[in-house]
């Protein structure tokens, strides 16, 4: 299948599950190009795709900033850890953040913003399984974070992410992330990859992160 006939059939199965779950708020998906170079983004547009994610600001760099003079309303969202050597890079080509888990990277994402006058779409990213090997903040610890990013770093918080665990059912996890964020009233949430972004939007999501069923395997 072709980039776009895999595209038609995930926004198919997209506008299904959000009829199928009576949903009234649209869903965005992001089609993560990590790994899969300038052509294969460049088809994705061609053909009405205009909202991206990467994991890596090294690897965005080396293929976006081409594609944004092309195609300036494109959109492109970071998905993946943030390192704070790469906090000015990351502000200047992404418009958008899912990967905010600590307070250095909160405050130092606040400055370079408004050094930048840029305004990036803040997500935190909530570690739901309580792995220590991945990335996300503890839920215990995600009331002082947001505490932090509202009142001492100025930074807009406007919704969650989570990576469910890879060999649990992400049902609970989905669930658990869209109460959080009602709790503490945001708005958006990034959950469901490409083997459940239908559960997820059952479940809320706002946001689904696509990427082996556009691109195909990496």
């Amino acid at each position: 299948m072709t980039i776009q006939q895999r595209l038609a059939e995930i926004q198919v199965r997209i506008a299904a599950a959000c009829t199928k779950s009576l949903r009234g708020q649209a869903v965005e998906l992001l089609a993560v190009s990590k790994t899969h170079g300038a052509d294969a983004v460049r088809e994705a547009i061609v053909v009405g795709q205009m909202v991206f994610a990467e994991n890596r600001v090294q690897e965005a760099m080396e293929k976006f900033p081409v594609l944004r003079e092309a195609y300036p309303d494109m959109r492109l969202h970071l998905i993946g850890m943030l390192q704070t050597n790469k906090v000015r890079d990351a502000v200047a080509l992404f418009d958008a953040v899912h990967a905010i888990d600590r307070q250095a990277i909160a405050a130092k994402l606040a400055n370079e913003m408004q050094k930048q006058n840029r305004n990036l779409t803040c997500f935190i990213q909530v570690n739901t399984g309580a792995e220590p090997q991945k990335a996300g903040v503890m839920i215990a610890d995600l009331p002082e974070l947001l505490r932090f990013c509202r009142e001492d770093a100025g930074l807009g918080i406007k919704g969650l992410m989570c990576i469910p665990p890879l060999a649990e059912d992400p049902s609970p996890h989905f669930k658990l992330l869209a109460e959080l964020a009602d709790e503490y009233q945001l708005l958006l949430l990034s959950m469901g990859m490409s083997a459940d972004f239908e559960t997820a939007i059952r479940l809320g999501a706002t946001h689904v992160r696509v990427g082996s069923s556009i691109f195909g395997e990496r």
